[in-house]
């Protein structure tokens, strides 16, 4: 269990709070390109850490993120004119730039210099591969981009996308670094899914389900190693990167392209999870890229025109009772994403881990806060840099191996976790 004191650190990321002052010295996904395509197109709401924003991308095609509320009387600027080089409130007139610089108030006489005095609070935008990226912090400690391998890949070997988690981003992170959850609620999954099936891994996760954790610092976060039993004298590892602080990296099967994660906090109730696939070597096939638009893997099929998933809490995820009965799912929930989100939505908006009862697979997750909370303790009492803002700590990549038994995985696949160019994933 956790203290509640303790609970609320790590789930608070509002302007203030000690989680999110470690948010803000990242850069972070903000938006997918797809969202903001050409210049003076609609501008986009956007919610972040607690913070209610408006995304742009300007006549010249620069991009801007800033405060969602004129600085005249409060109108929200998602209606506004996007013309000439700036978004105009239709209330009356005010126009900015996209460093939330005014830049004309028509009411006032031509030799007023008014607007200059008027600024709203800003970040920058920054488009690497196809995701929109920001940093909310101090602009003078503004960290160096962001080297994750699938952002720097030829576009035809990745593929992103983004769904609406309606709860807290601790509780969806956490599912994202428990492999021992695969077994059970993504069984069927394993062997139907077209980016799933098919790899020898596979028959390892149905046939142990006592799998051990070795969980490993590193410079970035953590290496959690999952063990299952092989064959005689070896062992299956499944070894998932976690990078704070909210990337996660799933260990690939076979051949299959290698996907993640980042969750990200909308508020302290709902978190945005930015997913992606891609292949290091080679292009991503026609038939894996349309799986993963129709929501196979961990992807999700969403209503059109919104990023909420199909399945979500208000159709109790299209759960079919039938299908469950029947063994074609193990949850009934159909789409490993879905099945994701039910359980992690189905704890609360902030799960109350004063009433947990952890297990020896949750050593992943046990570590985990633990790394966060010593963190934010050292940025707000000594100033100190935490994991993860060095874009070296990016350069990782995840993997899957099987081992003799008396092999540490660490000492064996050090090399295969880390990034190497011109060298695919390490799977089985």
């Amino acid at each position: 269990m956790l203290r509640q004191e303790m609970n609320e650190l790590l789930t608070q990321t509002g302007p203030g709070t000690p989680m999110g002052d470690l948010f803000r010295q990242y850069w972070l996904p903000a938006l997918l390109a797809e969202e903001l395509p050409t210049n003076d197109c609609p501008p986009i709401r956007v919610k972040l850490l607690g913070e209610r924003m408006i995304a742009f991308r300007d006549s010249e095609g620069q991009l801007g993120l800033m405060d969602e509320f004129c600085a005249h009387r409060g109108a929200s600027l998602w209606f506004g004119r996007n013309e000439e080089g700036g978004l105009r409130c239709p209330y009356h007139g005010w126009k900015y730039d996209v460093h939330g610089q005014c830049i004309e108030v028509p009411s006032e006489p031509a030799t007023s210099h008014f607007c200059t005095n008027v600024k709203l609070r800003s970040y920058p935008l920054v488009q690497i591969g196809d995701i929109l990226w920001t940093y909310m912090g101090e602009p003078e400690k503004t960290p160096p981009l962001p080297e994750y391998e699938f952002i720097h890949v030829p576009a035809e070997q990745t593929y992103t996308s983004k769904r609406i988690e309606e709860c807290n981003w601790l509780q969806a992170l956490e599912g994202g670094i428990d492999s021992s959850h695969v077994s059970w609620l993504h069984s069927t999954g394993l062997d139907n899914d077209p980016l799933f099936k098919g790899a020898q891994g596979n028959q390892y996760n149905h046939n142990d389900l006592k799998p051990f954790f070795e969980v490993v610092d590193s410079d970035g976060g953590l290496y959690i190693g999952a063990r299952r039993f092989a064959e005689e004298g070896k062992y299956y590892w499944r070894i998932t990167q976690w990078v704070m602080p909210s990337f996660t990296m799933v260990p690939p099967r076979g051949d299959h392209p290698v996907h993640g994660h980042f969750w990200i906090p909308s508020d302290d109730e709902s978190c945005w999870v930015f997913t992606f696939d891609y292949q290091p070597v080679r292009a991503l096939t026609s038939a894996e890229r349309q799986a993963m638009m129709d929501g196979n893997g961990v992807h999700s099929k969403n209503i059109p025109g919104t990023y909420r998933p199909i399945g979500n809490k208000d159709n109790d995820y299209l759960i079919d009772r039938d299908a469950q009965r029947r063994g074609e799912t193990y949850s009934g929930i159909a789409g490993i994403a879905s099945q994701d989100a039910a359980m992690q939505e189905s704890m609360g908006p902030i799960v109350d881990r004063t009433k947990e009862r952890l297990a020896a697979t949750d050593a992943g997750i046990i570590k985990a806060r633990a790394k966060l909370r010593k963190a934010a303790i050292a940025l707000r009492e000594n100033g100190t840099t935490p994991p993860g803002v060095n874009p070296s700590h990016h350069r990782v990549r995840s993997a899957s191996v099987v081992l003799p038994q008396d092999q540490s995985y660490i000492e064996a696949v050090s090399d295969k976790l880390r990034v190497q160019a011109g060298v695919g994933q390490l799977s089985v």
